[in-house]
């Protein structure tokens, strides 16, 4: 009796050994019967995976192509500067545009983040596969070596009639169909797995790619805001005399009362829903308490002259909360170039409130609020210097002192 044959070891030899199999049972057998249906639906899995490994690598692509010109930004702003308002509007566009593409990579982040972790449990499903798979070949390969490929012809030439030769040669077709499939699967196996670690790769690319798109667009986004603060400024320095300060001061607060007696106007002919109860005020921001221009007279930060401020200005971070001051109905929510992003209140008995310079709002025109809900987020939109914000309080057609109120 011959020696037993030690069967193969975990190592780069194995596939030979597993191809050896292959080839003697093609080789006897032709095709294997049933082969083609289980490669064709792994080949689908396959083709799948690699459409996604192509998707990946466009998705860095088009973040790469979509990064903001911060240059090209500036230079049209610069075109707009001899039109104040033009420019504050164009400005806050701009602004606004970043804002939402940092958003929206931030939120692509997070999204990545959570695909590569469930990319790599599918990476560790699919080696456990493929170890499975593995040590199911290594012990069939040890088998066919004990067996021996005569073995096969033994069984057929064993038989004791031409039926019983016909049945036994089926056997073997079957075992060879059987061999040959468990090797198709397990070569689609690793060629899925390594798929697997590609598309991980190219996710994580993706990540990173999203994640330099992001510090550029913020620092795009904090030179846009300086260059505001700047040209603001710089803009204010021109204006040749005191008088002509007052006055430009002066047209730009009748400017914003005219739109605020507009929509009060508008109010005034329907019958408000809502009547002040005369309950005290929450806060607007809060946890943020400190007063950069209060309500009164003060020193104009554009002029440097001594004007009427119809507010009180609550310096507070970029994007923090803005809350209804009291229960009312929105009159007003959108963007003007010298109050920026603004919401009006109206809380009945013809007082109302209103917000100025926002980042973004969060309620519309027609919408009920109640004391405390948020309705904006601090912002330093329209002709502003800096994060913070610009709280009015209107009764009868009048501004009035919101410390009556808080």
């Amino acid at each position: 009796m011959k020696g037993r044959r030690k069967g193969p070891e975990r190592g780069r030899t194995v596939p030979a050994a597993i191809l050896a199999v292959i080839l003697v049972t093609g080789i006897l057998w032709g095709t294997p019967v049933g082969a083609a249906n289980l490669s064709e639906v792994d080949q689908a899995t396959v083709a799948a995976k690699q459409q996604e490994i192509e998707e990946a690598q466009q998705e860095q692509e088009n973040i790469k192509s979509s990064i903001s010109d911060l240059e090209s930004i500036v230079e049209e702003l610069q075109s707009k500067k001899s039109d104040l308002s033009a420019y504050i509007q164009s400005v806050d566009s701009s602004i606004s545009e970043l804002t939402d593409k940092i958003s929206g990579y931030e939120s692509l982040i997070a999204q990545k983040e959570a695909e590569i972790a469930g990319q790599e449990a599918e990476l560790e499903a699919a080696l456990a596969q493929e170890e499975e798979q593995y040590a199911s070949m290594c012990v069939r390969i040890q088998y066919m070596y004990e067996m021996e490929t005569s073995s096969y012809l033994e069984t057929i030439l064993s038989a004791g009639s031409f039926a019983d030769m016909l049945n036994q040669a089926e056997y073997v077709e079957q075992l060879a169909s059987y061999d040959y499939e468990m090797l198709q699967t397990y070569i689609l196996q690793r060629q899925y797995v390594e798929l697997v670690k590609e598309q991980l790769e190219e996710e994580q690319a993706t990540l990173e790619a999203a994640r330099e798109a992001l510090e550029e667009e913020e620092a795009s986004l904090e030179a846009l805001r300086s260059q505001k603060t700047q040209d603001l400024a710089a803009y204010q320095s021109d204006i040749s005399s005191t008088e002509a300060s007052i006055t430009e001061l002066e047209e730009d607060l009748e400017y914003q009362t005219s739109l605020i007696e507009q929509l009060e106007a508008e109010i005034e002919k329907i019958t408000s829903s809502v009547s002040y109860d005369g309950g005290t005020f929450c806060w607007p921001c809060p946890n943020y308490t400190a007063i950069s221009s209060d309500f009164g007279y003060r020193t104009d930060p554009f002029t440097g002259e001594t004007a009427y401020h119809n507010g009180v200005d609550m310096a507070a971070p970029e994007g923090s909360s803005i809350l209804a001051a009291y229960d009312g109905t929105v009159v007003a929510a959108t963007y003007n170039w010298s109050m920026g992003n603004y919401v009006m209140i109206d809380h009945g008995d013809g007082l109302y409130t209103i917000y100025m310079h926002a980042s973004k709002l969060y309620v519309s025109a027609g919408d009920t609020v109640s004391k405390g809900d948020l309705i904006a987020a601090v912002g330093t939109t329209g002709r502003s210097t800096g994060n913070h914000l610009h709280f009015s309080v209107r009764l009868n057609g009048s501004y009035v002192s919101p410390w009556d109120y808080l």
